[in-house]
């Protein structure tokens, strides 16, 4: 068996015993291969006990929120409004009424978007204002800033990336000037995995009185994520790749914001009053949750966030760098593999796309399948990173808290035998 220099000790981390608790991990594939998961980046597996609160949510609970008086609906209510209370401590936000449930973390950061192109003065963005964004985005932080700049007329302006996979804050302050309104960037990248520098963009934002929204999708699975600490306006991430359901994501927005900002999306329970003529709305949250939230997902989101915080994040992360530091070493000795990114393991993510020779991505990913080895192929919904690179696509392999030193040697001879199957 493989171990890790520096790896946390079994009684500290038990990834066999973690596991365990993930019953796709068990499954068998072509020819009797048990799978190796590595796309991780794209969603994560489910723990049991994930699935157990879904099953028992649609089994003894089901019901409509909030309005019923039922015990059916109390209980459903319960549940609802209790898997908000521990998104709110998970994230360490200071009310629980910060924490708005959307479908996924490409709605939330559209929430946004679209709140800002709405609003009233100081947040209003219009042709007179800029939005900043960068080159690293998932296109889910790309297309509604492009949609509300082109409805309003503000100009779009970004960040370009370096060649060793980082961006290039050189020109900070002629990227960000006091017309910026909004500076929306990515924590961790899901193609290069790489951790950008939340700090210096933050103060440069906040000198010109700028709003900061933060794409944390790639983060919260892996890593503490303290809204307060971060001191960014927005963070929004999803549900499926942090152990939770798919169908649900998370907006956390400062209070004052979120009051003064006008709603998204119209419809039943994010109404105060409505007459023929005008409607009065809900304090936040439930004035961006307009009809039937997604309630079972929100159950099984705070039966994910139950499952990573009794493992602690803390022990997540140190896990993940490790894999991570081995994953690059050992792929670091294959001829004709280039790194897409960082080459090294600090300040980046579980996340590692390369490319391998002049093999396409799409041929490495389909006989590595056949091998039982699932990793991503393609642009990944970032495909202004590939276009950086002069680059078609990669293959990314991105790996989690149940990720194993022998699943990357399997990768490893994996796309050796890529490399001989294509000569």
């Amino acid at each position: 068996m493989t171990t890790l220099p520096g790896l946390l000790t079994a009684s500290d981390y038990n990834v066999e015993a973690i596991r365990k608790d993930f019953p796709l991990l068990d499954r068998v594939v072509h020819d009797g291969k048990k799978i190796v998961y590595l796309d991780n980046a794209a969603t994560s597996q489910k723990p049991r006990q994930v699935l157990d609160a879904l099953t028992e949510y649609y089994e003894q609970h089901n019901a409509n929120v909030h309005r019923g008086v039922h015990v059916l609906a109390e209980e459903a209510t319960a549940l609802y409004e209790g898997a908000r209370d521990k998104v709110a401590a998970f994230i360490n936000a200071p009310s629980r009424d910060e924490v708005i449930f959307t479908k996924n973390a490409s709605e939330s950061l559209n929430l946004v978007a679209n709140m800002l192109g709405w609003a009233d003065e100081p947040y209003r963005v219009d042709r007179e204002t800029e939005i900043v964004i960068t080159e690293m985005e998932h296109h889910s932080n790309i297309v509604p800033w492009q949609l509300l700049s082109q409805r309003t007329g503000a100009k779009l302006k970004w960040f370009g990336i370096t060649d060793d996979g980082r961006l290039d804050l050189s020109n900070i302050e002629e990227i960000i000037t006091e017309k910026t309104k909004i500076v929306s960037f990515t924590l961790v990248s899901n193609i290069m995995g790489t951790i950008n520098p939340v700090e210096a963009i933050i103060r440069r934002a906040q000198q010109v009185g700028a709003l900061v929204c933060i794409d944390a999708s790639q983060a919260a699975p892996h890593m503490v994520l303290d809204v307060q600490a971060l001191q960014a306006d927005f963070v929004a991430f999803t549900g499926h790749k942090m152990v939770g359901p798919t169908g649900i994501g998370v907006l956390w927005g400062r209070q004052e914001l979120l009051e003064d900002l006008p709603p998204f999306l119209g419809g039943g329970e994010m109404i105060e009053t409505v007459s023929m003529h005008s409607s009065t709305y809900a304090p936040a949250p439930h004035k961006f949750e307009a009809g039937t939230p997604p309630i079972a997902q929100a159950v099984g989101l705070g039966a994910a966030v139950d499952y990573l915080s009794a493992i602690g994040m803390d022990k997540i992360e140190a896990h993940e760098h490790a894999i991570t530091a081995y994953a690059m070493k050992r792929l670091g000795e294959i001829p004709d593999l280039r790194f897409i990114g960082p080459d090294t393991a600090e300040n980046r993510a579980a996340t590692i796309s390369f490319t391998l020779g002049d093999i396409h991505p799409h041929d490495v990913g389909q006989v590595l399948d056949e091998q039982g080895i699932a990793v991503r192929v393609g642009h990944h919904c970032a495909r202004p990173v590939c276009l950086r690179y002069g680059i078609p696509a990669t293959t990314r392999a991105s790996f989690y808290l149940y990720s194993t030193p022998g699943e990357v040697d399997a990768l490893v001879d994996g796309l050796e035998h890529v490399r001989n199957f294509f000569g």
